[in-house]
């Protein structure tokens, strides 16, 4: 019998689905916000999709994260009809759902026109240019995670307040709670081998509840593959076992924000040497990794919408916790923006460490390349690193970041380089996508308001 990630070609997928005799398999893509949209396709129609490819509505590029259709978007909306948009099946995405009895999942995404606009189609126009100059790009995705005792009807009922964390209290690195956890902690190790994005490695994080899964590092396409597949089964798993995991970046202002770091570096095609190494150099940094930190450097502000999606993002950006409010960068420095990790031929890299864990995977990783490979066409310099506690130092003010989703859009959308290097379509679709979810917010009144005007103003 096949295995699932044996699954390479298009006849691949015929005979693993024929070996299972399967009636049915499911199909799923991401959309803008990196949440995953699919459903179960029988045989018949799989077999035909994987030749001339299928229609899904591209109304899923075309709405928010509570189904609410964009009002500003030009690719999709009221004016086009909402048509069916062409998807390709990706047989190498095959997948084991360890928890449906032999069900085999395939990932999709959009082709042709959709595609300028499509989240993975945007990574892979980026993956592109990398070996188009000569380059393979790497990246491993870690994120934070608060595990709670509550289900999705128990939260609503009580209004996302005083929710009960899986576990009480701060208490970072924790034996004693994965211990006492273990047959959780298992589960989630079980189901990221199972369904091929394997964790290096899984604590607590400092906050009750709150736990640290570092994905093993991979080709940056299959990286965010495996990223966006952990989010989603990550919740998937908790809900059948009657919690709930959140992705927010803040869903507290009493704890630290949740981060979704993004580890990356460069290997020549050539060679198979990595292009960010050089023992002669300081730090083991070579040229190349210089201009290319001073890309991420330099667009970080203009490109900050990709990585900090939502309204919530901007609650984890402030001095102190955790979080960059600068596009600064240092050595083996947690308080910058960006971390350079000296080490050997095989480990020297760079932690983009802007990313939170509400971003979309595919969008977050694009910018953390792009804007380094833009620094190393342009032959970028960096600024003189941080040494010692950014969060307490006083930065150039064109290393400032945008204070809201807002102001992050508009960034994003007179950006030159995002433009070059992401396509008009996709820039003017996400950057109206980040301003309706703005407005949306701004029809909101708030426990906060009420408390503070109701009676008193």
């Amino acid at each position: 019998m096949m295995n699932a990630r044996d699954v390479k070609t298009i006849d691949d997928a015929r005979r693993i689905v024929g070996e299972r005799g399967l009636s049915h398999v499911k199909v799923g893509l991401f959309d803008n916000d990196g949440v995953m949209r699919g459903k179960y396709m029988s045989r018949e129609k799989f077999f035909s999709s994987l030749e001339s490819g299928f229609a899904f509505c591209d109304v899923v590029l075309g709405w928010d994260v509570k189904d609410q259709l964009y009002d500003n978007a030009s690719y999709t909306g009221w004016h086009t009809g909402y048509p069916d948009a062409p998807v390709r099946i990706l047989p190498h995405s095959c997948r084991d759902i360890p928890f449906e009895g032999g069900m085999l999942l395939f990932l999709s995404e959009f082709d042709r026109q959709a595609e300028a606009v499509c989240p993975r189609g945007t990574l892979q126009r980026v993956i592109r240019r990398c070996n188009e100059m000569g380059l393979e790009p790497y990246a491993a995705l870690e994120y934070e995670f608060f595990m709670f005792d509550e289900t999705p009807e128990s939260a609503r009922e009580k209004g996302y307040r005083n929710l009960k964390p899986i576990t009480p209290d701060w208490f970072g690195y924790s034996m004693l709670r994965n211990s006492v956890h273990a047959e959780l902690y298992h589960d989630i190790l079980e189901m990221s081998e199972a369904m091929d994005f394997p964790i290096e490695g899984l604590h607590t994080e400092t906050g009750p509840g709150v736990l640290e899964a570092a994905i093993a590092v991979d080709h940056a396409e299959a990286a965010a593959d495996k990223a966006a597949l952990f989010k989603t089964f990550m919740k998937i798993l908790a809900q059948r076992k009657g919690m709930m995991a959140t992705f927010m970046a803040k869903w507290s202002g009493k704890y630290p924000g949740q981060s979704g770091h993004i580890h990356v570096s460069l290997r020549h095609k050539d060679t198979g040497k990595s292009a960010f190494h050089d023992p002669d150099q300081p730090h083991c940094m070579s040229k190349l990794q210089r201009h290319f930190v001073a890309g991420q450097q330099r667009l970080m502000p203009e490109m900050l919408c990709m990585t900090a999606p939502t309204l919530n993002s901007y609650r984890r950006l402030i001095p102190g916790y955790w979080a960059p409010t600068d596009a600064t960068w240092g050595v083996e420095n947690r308080t910058a923006a960006l971390r350079v990790i000296p080490g050997s031929d095989k480990s020297q890299r760079q932690e983009y460490r802007l990313g939170s864990a509400d971003a979309n995977p595919y969008l977050a990783l694009s910018v953390a390349l792009a804007s380094g490979l833009y620094g190393v066409m342009h032959e970028w310099e960096p600024t003189d690193p941080v040494e010692g506690n950014a969060y307490e130092m006083t930065h150039p003010a064109e290393l400032a970041l945008p204070r809201t989703l807002w102001d992050a859009a508009q960034r994003l959308k007179t950006s030159v380089a995002a433009r070059e290097l992401f396509g008009d379509a996709f820039v003017e679709h996400f950057a109206a996508s980040r301003e309706w979810e703005e407005r949306e917010y701004r029809k909101h009144v708030s426990d906060w308001e009420l408390d503070r005007y109701f009676e008193i103003i």
